[in-house]
C-alpha cells in the first residue's frame, strides 16, 4: 500500500512553569512530551494512535497538523514536509480537535462559507460541498441557527464538516467520539469508515479500546511520549484483546502492576 503519511523521529519538549512545578511537586523545568516518534499511514487506511491521557497523542497530532513545530524530526504528508512546506501540508489535511471552538454568535452557514473562503474555494464549490455535508449530517434545518443554541452533538457535527470542507486526502481526528451521545458517536464512526472506502487516510487518537478495534487497520501504542508497539491490529492483539495487550505493555513500561 502507498504510504501517504510518514512520521520521522518526532521530538517535542515543553518548559514547565514555576507554578506548574509547584502543583506537580517536581523540580524538572523541561518535559519531553514526544520522544523520537516514528510511524506511517497508508492511503485508504485508518490508523489509531492509542494511549492514556498525557501520553503525547495530541502533541503528535498538532505537529502533524503544523499547529506546533517539532524540536526534531519531520512529517511528510504526501511528500510535503511540515517543517519546510507547512502551507502545502495544510491544504492536504483536515484536523478535528476538541480544541476547535466555534464562535457561538455565528451560524453553520456563515462558518462554512468563512472557512471555505479561507481554503481558497470558489463560491459554487463551497455551496455544493455545504449542501452535501449538511444533508449528510442533518445540519440543513439548523443552518441559520446560532451555534450557541446547538446541542453538543450538533456542534461536533458542524466542527467535523468544517474540518473536511476542502475534501482533504488525510483526515486527523483527536478523540473523535469524546463527549458524544451514542447516536452522534455512531454517525461519526460510520463516516470515518466511509472516508476509508473513499481512499482517504484517517488518523485517530483515542484511549478507547473498542473504538480502535472497530475502526482501525493498524494501531500504534504510545506511552510516555514513545511508540511502544506499532503494527496491524491483528498482529498487535494476537489471541488477546487490545485492552489486555495495552495494560501488559503499560505495566512493563512503567514498571508497576496494573
Amino acid at each position: 500500500m502507498e504510504e501517504i503519511l510518514v512520521v520521522q523521529g518526532l521530538k517535542k519538549t515543553f518548559r514547565i512553569s514555576a507554578k506548574q512545578q509547584k502543583l506537580e511537586k517536581t523540580r524538572e523545568k523541561i518535559r519531553t512530551a514526544v520522544k523520537d516518534l516514528s510511524f506511517s499511514a497508508c492511503r485508504g487506511e485508518i490508523f489509531g494512535l492509542l494511549g492514556p491521557n498525557g501520553a503525547g497523542k495530541t502533541t503528535t497530532l498538532r505537529m502533524i497538523a503544523t499547529l506546533i513545530s517539532p524540536d526534531a524530526g519531520d512529517v511528510l504528508v504526501d511528500g510535503s514536509s511540515v517543517k519546510d512546506q507547512p502551507d502545502e501540508v495544510r491544504r492536504k489535511i483536515g484536523f478535528l480537535t476538541s480544541e476547535l471552538k466555534l464562535e457561538e454568535f455565528f451560524t453553520p452557514n456563515y462558518l462554512f462559507d468563512f472557512f471555505g473562503q479561507l481554503h481558497g474555494m470558489e463560491k459554487k464549490e463551497i455551496e455544493a460541498r455545504k449542501t452535501a455535508l449538511f444533508q449528510k449530517f442533518g445540519i440543513t434545518k439548523y443552518a441559520e441557527v446560532k451555534v450557541s443554541d446547538m446541542s453538543t452533538g450538533m456542534k461536533q457535527k458542524i466542527s467535523l464538516v468544517i474540518s473536511i470542507i476542502h475534501d482533504p486526502d488525510v483526515i486527523i481526528f483527536d478523540e473523535p467520539t469524546n463527549g458524544l451521545d451514542v447516536l452522534t458517536a455512531k454517525v461519526v464512526t460510520d463516516f470515518l469508515l466511509e472516508l476509508k472506502e473513499q481512499g482517504k487516510t484517517v488518523i485517530i487518537s483515542t484511549h478507547i479500546f473498542s473504538l480502535v478495534e472497530k475502526l482501525c487497520d493498524r494501531v500504534g501504542i504510545i506511552i510516555g511520549g514513545s511508540m511502544i508497539l506499532c503494527d496491524t491490529l491483528s498482529n498487535v492483539t494476537g489471541e488477546k484483546c487490545l485492552e489486555e495487550v495495552f495494560f501488559d505493555l503499560y505495566a512493563e513500561r512503567m514498571g508497576e502492576a496494573v
